[in-house]
């Protein structure tokens, strides 16, 4: 079969259902029935038509397909409960995207539960079933969180891990930045900063079972190890992005070793090791590296508190998982470069 083509640009037109239909010598139904993988199709037959699809260089319409539901493609959003700044910036995200996501026939909610209790989040995200159409999780890699993700994905639902991965489970994809990259970075920072300098350096985390936590601790440590071997790197306190816990931890640490040199802060909870830094009158004295630009973290660069921070873009985040969630519904295809979420570095110097 011969495309047609569009008179003004003289470039193909877009093959339709009914083009694949008549390539394939079967039915419109019968074309949806392969293209929506349902059975009771014969095997010879799903050869046509998929080999039509190629032939045409088939690809459904977006438009089309969202105009055709029935209802609105439902989200739900698991992000952690507290008062992790960089959730408050996702949330901020999330309500800049309601328009967009009214163009595309979605509807989105919030879940917010305690991202460090396994049990809870396991059962926050099984209680979805039935209930939306695509998972939006910042999830904690435990063994009871990848098999409520396989449950989920096992019922149809499409689920995509945000920010911090679960890579065992049967998600459809992860959206975020390479941590161990981001990790490594912040160890090339760190030594760069201290020069020829002497003394320990301490790493605040989350939690480990946060796999973003882990790979950028991962990542830290190859380069502390391969490159600044004259650093010696105390053992990581998890602080579990609290904000009162990780100041505590870090006084403590400060008034144990008075030869610490500088802070790696993994995840959250950033304000409160600014504060212990402060209060022991080191803040100039000691390199602190740290993730994401929060307004708080604008804040300590711009004093000399904190020395940099490695930053991904929250917003982009958001519109990457929405571009998915909807690429999965339509069957577009999806653009790699796009929804690739680049690793940023913020000196008080380049503040956006």
């Amino acid at each position: 079969m011969q495309s047609t083509t569009s008179s003004d640009t003289d470039r193909p037109v877009r093959a339709t259902l009914q083009d694949v239909a008549r390539e394939a010598g079967v039915g419109i139904a019968t074309v949806d029935r392969v293209l929506n993988q349902r059975p009771g199709v014969h095997v010879r037959t799903v050869r046509r038509v998929t080999e039509a699809v190629e032939r045409l260089h088939y690809r459904p319409d977006p438009a089309a397909v969202r105009l055709a539901q029935k209802r609105l493609h439902r989200v739900v959003w698991v992000l952690p409960s507290g008062t992790n700044s960089f959730v408050t910036l996702l949330r901020d995200s999330i309500g800049d995207s309601h328009g967009w996501m009214d163009d595309h026939r979605m509807h989105g909610r919030e879940v917010l539960v305690d991202v460090f209790e396994p049990t809870a989040l396991a059962q926050a995200l099984l209680d979805l079933q039935g209930r939306c159409d695509t998972v939006i999780a910042m999830a904690l890699d435990h063994p009871l969180v990848c098999a409520a993700i396989d449950r989920l994905v096992e019922s149809g639902l499409c689920v995509i891990t945000l920010v911090s991965d679960v890579p065992a489970s049967r998600r459809h994809h992860f959206v975020g930045i390479d941590n161990v990259a981001a990790g490594r970075t912040a160890a090339t920072l760190l030594g760069r900063f201290l020069g020829t300098r002497q003394g320990k350096v301490q790493v605040v985390i989350g939690s480990l079972d946060l796999r973003d936590h882990a790979e950028r601790c991962s990542g830290f440590s190859q380069v502390m190890a391969s490159e600044h071997a004259h650093l010696q790197m105390l053992a990581p306190v998890a602080g579990k992005d609290d904000s009162a816990l990780t100041e505590a931890l870090t006084a403590r640490r400060l008034a144990q070793h008075p030869d610490l040199v500088g802070v790696y802060s993994v995840g959250a909870g950033n304000r409160g090791i600014a504060a212990a830094l402060q209060a022991a009158g080191r803040a100039r004295e000691v390199v602190y590296i740290a993730h994401e630009l929060t307004p708080t973290a604008r804040d300590h660069l711009l004093d000399g508190t904190l020395d940099a921070v490695i930053n991904q873009d929250p917003g982009h985040e958001l519109r990457s998982a929405l571009r998915l969630a909807v690429a999965r519904q339509t069957r577009e295809p999806v653009q790699a470069d796009q929804e690739r979420i680049r690793i940023d570095i913020y000196l008080k110097d380049n503040l956006p």
